[in-house]
């Protein structure tokens, strides 16, 4: 089954150009405040490193959700679309100083900090500033993720995240940092996870810290578990939506809150994924010694994911009814590495058909490049065009 796209609108369009399903979105969306709603002290912050298109932005922002930002460019576009400071978090391995006082000085939420240096340099620049900066400890809590090798963030070898063993030293040290409020601990275990029990594992090492926590008589008022929750890339059209009710009933029964905690989401992949599609237009059909190859106009330019994660995107084509035939989808950019997809189904391309890439709402058009000097993709949203 193929999705519905408005072809006849599409060819007054340039190509390659990523066009989002308004409605599809604005369906995700209120099934995020409908689930999350339904336990007390949820709170949901979008990923702004999966889209920052602005009009996606702005439908977010109009949903009640918050903005997790991992740059000062971040922290600038959630602003712009309307965020409110006092819902922006700011996390990231390297933040520089520009991007730390952007934070200070427009008040955010909470800064996710990952090192004790990094501690010390927020410090700094809220005391020379006469403010408290308020900041969540990252912690690394080596719990593995069924998912891609590229996108695992909560082990030990991953860069990110203060170690466990580290947590009462850094807390101690936060406390004699008089520009420094701690609220909270963060985590974030990696990105594309469909098993629960991985969110489980961390529902346990969280509640295994709380303990020590408590133990030393400390009591943080935020847990933030990150995001992580995948998407089916396989059938896009059958299941559009992820399984937030699981997702977040997994972190309800497993998550051991204490009494006025407040639990925080960052919610990337999931939110816009499958709203998303690349749409390009076929330029030739060539015929290899072994093998078809459909040539596009697209290019790893403007999806990088098969390029980087070897990722399946899901490939129709929308101008056409014909029998399938088996091709190599590959774009224009002179890198062995510009292909699509190999030996996929299409229903028999010419040129001039318009195909889709499907579930490339997360980390498509936000990951664009200009390589070979080539432009970037504009993205439509579908009550627009």
């Amino acid at each position: 089954m193929k999705g519905t796209f408005p072809i006849e609108k599409f060819e007054r369009l340039k190509t390659p150009f990523y066009y989002y399903d308004a409605e599809l979105l604005r369906e995700t969306l209120n099934t995020i405040r409908q689930e999350a709603q339904r336990h007390e002290g949820f709170c949901v912050h979008y990923a702004v490193k999966a889209n920052a298109n602005p009009k996606v932005l702005r439908m977010i922002r109009e949903a009640g959700l918050g903005a997790d930002c991992v740059s000062g460019g971040e922290i600038e576009a959630a602003l712009r679309a309307g965020f409110p400071a006092s819902k922006i978090v700011y996390a990231g391995v390297g933040k520089s100083d520009w991007e730390i006082n952007l934070g200070l000085d427009n008040d955010i939420f909470c800064f996710n900090v990952e090192s004790i240096p990094e501690l010390e340099v927020i410090n700094e620049l809220a005391t020379a500033k006469g403010k408290t900066a308020r900041v969540a400890f990252r912690l690394n809590p080596n719990v593995g993720a069924h998912t891609h090798a590229n996108i695992t963030t909560g082990l030990s070898e991953n860069k990110f995240g203060i170690p466990m063993s580290d947590m009462m030293k850094v807390i101690e040290e936060a406390s004699h940092m008089e520009h420094v409020k701690v609220i909270g601990l963060h985590f974030h275990i990696g990105s594309q996870i469909l098993d629960m029990g991985d969110f489980e594992a961390l529902c346990n090492r969280v509640n295994e810290l709380q303990t020590q926590l408590e133990s030393h008589r400390i009591r943080l008022e935020h847990i933030n578990v990150g995001g992580g929750l995948g998407i089916d890339y396989q059938h896009p059209n059958r299941v559009p939506l992820p399984d937030f009710r699981a997702y977040f009933d997994t972190y309800a029964k497993k998550l051991k809150l204490h009494d006025g905690q407040t639990l925080h989401f960052e919610l990337g992949r999931a939110v816009v994924a499958q709203c998303g599609s690349l749409i390009t237009r076929t330029l030739y059909i060539k015929e290899g010694a072994v093998k078809k190859f459909c040539i596009v106009d697209a290019g790893f330019t403007d999806l990088i994911r098969p390029a980087l994660y070897q990722a399946y995107h899901k490939i129709e084509n929308i101008s056409s009814e014909q029998p399938v035939e088996s091709y190599d989808v590959v774009g224009p950019i002179c890198e062995s590495t510009d292909v699509f997809a190999k030996h996929i189904d299409l229903n028999a391309a010419h040129r001039g058909d318009l195909l889709a890439i499907r579930s490339a709402g997360a980390y498509g058009e936000i990951m664009a490049s200009g390589y070979n000097c080539r432009q970037l993709p504009v993205g439509y949203m579908s009550d627009e065009i």
